[in-house]
């Protein structure tokens, strides 16, 4: 059975709640996530009162290196399997006989 929110600490729920709120960040060329823009965590301690941000960052950061991690080995798996299916004959090769 999956783990669900309220089966943490009340510092990683808290934690849950900030990186939710954060902004995601992509890579414009490739279409990459590149993590959370953290530029607003500060304000979002701040507004919602939270008492102890430094221990509530750590574990927002540790979630989204995991999270990060999961995406990376998700997007090599996909490549890997695309390389494998073009090297199997996926693709069809043309020839063209021309004289000239």
């Amino acid at each position: 059975m999956p783990l669900d929110t309220s089966d943490f600490p009340e510092e990683v729920q808290v934690a849950f709640f900030v990186f939710n709120m954060l902004s995601d960040v992509w890579e414009g060329m490739s279409g990459s996530y590149m993590g959370k823009n953290w530029a607003d965590a500060e304000f979002i301690f701040k507004t919602h009162q939270i008492d102890n941000p430094q221990q509530v960052l750590y574990f927002a950061k540790m979630y989204e290196r995991i999270l990060m991690n999961y995406r990376a080995e998700e997007a090599d798996r996909k490549r890997k399997a695309d390389e494998r299916k073009s090297k199997a004959g996926g693709g069809k090769n043309y020839t063209h006989n021309v004289r000239g």
